[in-house]
């Protein structure tokens, strides 16, 4: 798959935090019962099948097979049901949802989150699929009544590995990506995958149950890297034989595994990760001008035409090929090759072994996004250029077989042979194909870095969701995973690999649909909330209609006033002393003197002597009420200015729920209705707890006192971060 080689990056906080008690990002604390029994578990499997290869490779030959026959039709379903679980989100009410407090925002612009996007979807894997896959397929002929090496089976050649890549593999991308930012930057847990199962699994998520699951991410992710590190040294080892002659065998292989070793430590210790990751997005450059050199040296017009069709075969045909299992195909190529165990089953299971590493990438360069941009951003942006690498080599590589240039064995050859036959056909070979071999081997080592990376990570205590695991830890990750990958090429080259990434497939499959029920409870949460506030009718806003009517002189003129003007921190100040802040302790009084848990504290903002005040009501494993009154900067509008007014920022103060503010502005109220504006959030909130009982689920928003004690570095008074 492809590599998240921006794995860095991290929004920055939209406001200011409410305190400085969090500790500043940094390295994070090692979860050593995930480390020691994953990493265990990689090491005794590596060891096995080093010192029993036959026995290891025949156990793998065995349940493969099971799964693929047995279980084959689930798979296919599973891709199924999350490509539509995730565009029901998309397109419903609920895909106005932030990734982040309701305040937040972008980092990024659209063009820059596209380009990142774009990036992700590009790998070493892509180079080689991009050739042999559209081989075999004309080999075989996948479809309905398409006899092999037909011109029916040579225009639908492309068509299938354009699917492969395509909308069902980002669907799962999309899953994993918003229940990580959903439940990190929202409901501000840890970025990590016990904190998106929190609503299923609650405060079991800090011990052993929480482990396992994060064990098991772990060993899935593990495999699916080592996949695409064993495709990615056995492409590099061949177009190094072209080069420079060398054999093509282990030892090559073994110093190209070194080589992702060596990067990784080097990164890792002198932090040239930055460096590498400039490397990353220059190298997304030369792939497309690799691309561009095979569009406009190749037989330009019919591999525009090719494009032309494939898209609109793929979105015509789309259902179709989404549940396609050639149920009453009994002989064939299909049969006989085992087409669809090593195709689309494969690849749905790899997608899975990936889906939580680039999962956490997409949530890290998203915050701020709705449910709806993120959805259809990672859906259709890395398929855009998928589509157009696939149907300009795909088609090319057709072509070639089929006027006689590159031969069909060539084309299909498991070791790379293809990609590099392709290219030999032209002008400038020689040259293109240093070329290639530099742009696949900086997409192998900076998903070997971006891997290490995320394994560490995995095994860690996220200190923030900008922390990293500790610089050894990614070292160790790096060498387990290059010596997996080694034993597993040396069984049977990459089809060893590939029937790993089925088996581990299975549990990996689990693990998703148990993301789809946690993220289907919290957005039914964030739905009742919505519903709560069209069913309650805001008192302080029934009060501010009353000042403009009939009875109630002079108050039309104040209520336009407080739209005129743009406060002072002096001014908000004496607000929050003289009313604001005695109005909500009022009310958390009185609600502890009618027996409710009640936390309210006074504080400032950070940086100034500018009060806020914060009040928790604790419900227990139900959702905490959460009300805070904290002024927030802003620049003062350009017409303002034209207006004379006497300071170039102004405040609001905003009120944050525990899903951040929706810029609802109190300054100027009075304190009854201050008091009443405190009682309309808890009627809603109410309200919502109400719904979800009756409904049979509980809330998902995260009580402080409910957080496990291992996250109360991330606990948090506010929702600024």
């Amino acid at each position: 798959m492809a590599s998240a080689t921006d794995h860095s990056q991290s929004p920055e906080g939209d406001t200011p935090q409410v305190t400085n008690r969090r500790s500043a990002p940094g390295v994070s604390k090692v979860n050593w019962p995930v480390f020691i029994v994953s990493a265990a578990a990689i090491v005794l499997f590596t060891l096995w099948a080093a010192l029993q290869p036959e026995t290891a490779y025949n156990t793998l030959e065995t349940t493969f097979d099971w799964l693929s026959t047995r279980l084959g039709w689930y798979f296919i379903l599973t891709a199924a049901i999350i490509v539509v679980f995730v565009l029901v989100v998309a397109c419903t009410r609920v895909g106005k949802t932030k990734l982040g407090p309701d305040h937040s925002k972008p980092k990024f612009s659209l063009f820059t989150w596209a380009s990142m996007l774009f990036a992700a979807g590009i790998g070493v894997d892509l180079m080689f699929f991009s050739v042999i896959g559209p081989a075999t397929n004309y080999f075989v002929g996948p479809g309905v009544d398409i006899e092999p090496e037909s011109l029916a089976a040579a225009e639908e050649a492309a068509l299938w590995t354009m699917f492969h890549y395509g909308i069902p593999g980002w669907a799962m991308y999309a899953l994993t990506g918003m229940a990580f930012g959903l439940f990190a930057y929202r409901y501000h847990l840890p970025l990590s995958i016990r904190s998106a199962l929190y609503p299923i699994i609650g405060k079991r998520a800090r011990g052993a149950t929480g482990d396992t699951i994060e064990i098991a991410a772990v060993l899935g992710t593990i495999f699916g890297i080592a996949t695409s590190l064993g495709i990615g040294v056995v492409f590099l080892s061949y177009g190094l034989n072209i080069m420079f002659g060398w054999t093509v065998g282990l030892a090559v292989q073994a110093a190209l595994i070194v080589l992702a070793v060596v990067v990784v430590t080097i990164s890792t210790v002198s932090g040239v990760e930055k460096g590498i990751r400039r490397l990353a997005e220059l190298n997304v450059l030369a792939a497309i001008l690799l691309m561009l050199y095979v569009l406009i040296s190749g037989n330009t017009v019919q591999l525009l035409n090719a494009l032309v069709k494939n898209v609109g075969d793929f979105f015509s045909r789309f259902p179709g090929m989404l549940m396609e299992t050639f149920a009453y195909e009994a002989e064939g190529p299909i049969v006989d090759e085992g087409w669809l165990e090593w195709w689309t089953i494969f690849f749905w299971t790899w997608w899975m072994a990936w889906a939580l590493f680039v999962g956490l990438f997409l949530a890290r360069i998203s915050r701020g996004r709705t449910l709806r941009q993120f959805i259809i951003g990672v859906l259709l942006v890395p398929f855009a250029f998928n589509a157009l690498w696939i149907s300009f080599f795909g088609n090319a590589t057709v072509s070639q077989i089929m006027d006689g240039g590159l031969s069909l064995d060539d084309a299909m050859d498991g070791d790379g042979a293809g990609f590099f036959a392709l290219i030999a056909e032209y002008p400038g070979a020689t040259f293109v194909i240093g070329v290639s071999v530099v742009v696949g081997m900086l997409f192998y080592v900076t998903s070997a870095d971006s891997g290490s990376l995320v394994l560490a990570n995995f095994t860690s205590k996220a200190k923030d969701t900008t922390s990293d695991g500790p610089s050894w830890l990614r070292i160790t990750w790096s060498v387990i995973i290059g010596a997996l990958t080694l034993v597993m090429l040396a069984l049977d080259g990459i089809y060893s690999l590939q029937m790993a990434a089925v088996i581990i497939g299975l549990p990996l499959s689990l693990v998703l649909y148990l993301l789809m029920v946690s993220v289907w409870r919290a957005l039914r949460q964030e739905k009742y909330n919505a519903e709560s506030l069209e069913a309650t009718l805001p008192s302080a806003l029934s009060e501010r209609i009353g000042e403009a009517g009939a009875g109630a002189p002079g108050r039309w003129r104040r209520r336009l006033a407080r739209h005129m003007h743009y406060p002072t921190a002096e001014e908000i100040s004496d607000y929050m002393e003289s009313t604001a802040m005695p109005a909500v302790e009022e009310v958390a009084a009185e609600l502890a003197k009618q027996g409710a848990s009640v936390y309210c504290e006074r504080g400032l903002v950070p940086e100034t002597d500018i009060p806020q005040i914060d009040l928790h009501v604790d419900f227990g494993e139900q959702g905490m009420f959460k009300y805070q009154a904290y002024p927030i900067e802003y620049s003062v509008p350009n017409f303002a200015l034209r207006m004379h007014a006497a300071e170039e920022t102004y405040y609001q103060v905003e009120v944050f729920s525990a899903t951040g503010s929706s810029g609802h502005d109190i300054f100027g109220y009075t304190k009854e209705q201050v008091i009443s504006d405190v009682l309309d959030a808890y009627e809603r909130h109410l309200a919502v707890l109400t719904m979800s009982d009756a409904d049979g689920g509980g809330s998902v928003t995260l009580n402080t006192g409910a957080i496990p004690n291992d996250w109360d570095h991330v606990r948090t008074r506010g929702n600024h971060e």
